[in-house]
């Protein structure tokens, strides 16, 4: 019952913050339940992913894809979807990680859940606050001064987030990856991302001896791209170089050192 006043708690504030405050946020009610529904579907197929793989997908192009056909010309509308929806599923994910930790540990679950939930107020509200000021008491002080002067504010995750809201949201999918845009082709991935499992299968059926054909994973290949903005392409290699290093060499070479140490 506790889960359940917590869910019937948490989608009164989200229907309170799109409603409230004159309408900013531009999403219509619809949209909370719709992303709520998202959340909930893809958690347990992701979720399956990330516990055998460590790699967690992401819904942000699905979730931008879907509410800029439904809801086009509305960058806030996109952003708050895109939240409630997509950051909804990771945070949830972070908790059963959290519970799975707990649950090693000998720590009660409803314990566990209540250092969750107290320990999310202690930190999201001073965050708050700092944005708050920031924002209304320093609007001109931090793009100009710090950003030009010292480039320490650059802050590439906000910058794609902002970037995204434009995309799909201002110009929409119907404009820019559908028959009104310029880049219609990029919905052909779709198909590939789907069939690129197929050849790696059948290759592992034709040469059952090459042990390591079975360890090519399509969806890690494919989703660590999704990491891409706002990494370059000098961290993919990197990533790329350390993880054959420690993860091949060091792994046969020294396995104590890399179980203990990595």
């Amino acid at each position: 019952m506790v889960v359940l006043y917590n869910l019937i708690i948490m989608l009164g504030l989200a229907f309170l913050a799109i409603e409230g405050f004159h309408k900013q946020l531009e999403l219509p009610w619809w949209g909370i339940l719709l992303a709520a529904a998202l959340a909930l579907f893809f958690t347990l197929p992701i979720g399956i992913i990330m516990a055998t793989t460590n790699q967690q997908p992401g819904l942000n192009v699905i979730t931008e894809l879907i509410i800029g056909y439904m809801y086009p010309g509305k960058p806030l509308a996109k952003v708050t979807f895109k939240t409630y929806a997509y950051i909804s599923m990771v945070q949830a994910l972070t908790f059963l990680s959290d519970f799975k930790l707990g649950h090693y540990m000998k720590i009660p679950p409803r314990s566990m859940f209540l250092f969750q939930l107290v320990g999310t107020l202690v930190l999201r509200l001073p965050i708050l606050a700092q944005h708050m000021v920031a924002s209304y008491n320093h609007r001109e002080y931090l793009p100009t001064r710090l950003a030009t002067r010292r480039k320490s504010w650059t802050c590439h995750g906000d910058d794609v987030f902002y970037n995204a809201s434009i995309i799909w949201g201002v110009a929409g999918p119907l404009r820019m990856f559908a028959r009104l845009g310029v880049y219609p082709q990029m919905n052909w991935f779709f198909l590939v991302g789907a069939l690129a499992t197929v050849p790696v299968w059948l290759l592992s059926r034709k040469y059952p001896k090459k042990k390591w054909i079975k360890l090519i994973n399509v969806s890690i290949i494919l989703g660590a791209t999704g990491n891409k903005p706002p990494a370059r392409a000098v961290h993919f290699v990197m990533w790329g170089a350390e993880g054959i290093f420690f993860n091949f060499y060091v792994y046969r070479r020294y396995k104590k050192w890399w179980a203990k140490r990595t």
